[in-house]
């Protein structure tokens, strides 16, 4: 039925339960699985930030760093999960991209025929001003997707 399920994991206990719930359909099914985390683009301060600070410390460079080593370690968790569940799967890094493009834009490039996501991953006033990923995702998509909570 699905032959390659994509999973977006934020990390958040809606996430893990969409990864779980995702990792149990392609064992299943006997699907391919890619796993996907995205991180935001790094604001920028016009005139760079130590500029405007008055210092000569620039925190974009560590910002991104510590972006990067927290996708790769959700990653890890995530393919662990998979490996426990007996399911092989890959795993991808989108930095620098909105969640919703970067989720829709990996679907595309692995040939996904299903997007697997929790329902939300944003709480409290991010949630209002920037919308949930998961209604960007289906407004978007020409992928089936199955929400889970």
């Amino acid at each position: 039925m699905y032959a390659h399920i994509l999973v977006a994991t934020d990390g958040s206990e809606l996430a893990s339960r969409a990864l779980d719930h995702a990792l149990g359909l392609a064992k299943a099914l006997g699907s391919a699985v890619t796993i996907v985390t995205v991180t935001e683009p790094t604001a920028v301060l016009g005139g760079g930030y130590a500029t405007v600070a008055g210092t000569a410390f620039d925190p974009i460079p560590e910002l991104i760093e510590a972006q990067e080593t927290g996708a790769r370690e959700l990653l890890g968790k995530a393919e662990k999960a998979a490996v426990a569940a007996g399911v092989t799967a890959k795993t991808v890094y989108v930095n620098d991209s909105f969640p919703a493009d970067g989720i829709i834009s990996t679907a595309n490039s692995v040939g996904a025929d299903l997007i697997v996501m929790g329902s939300h991953g944003r709480r409290g006033l991010g949630r209002l001003l920037l919308g949930s990923q998961t209604n960007n995702v289906l407004a978007h998509t020409t992928i089936p997707v199955l929400v889970t909570r």
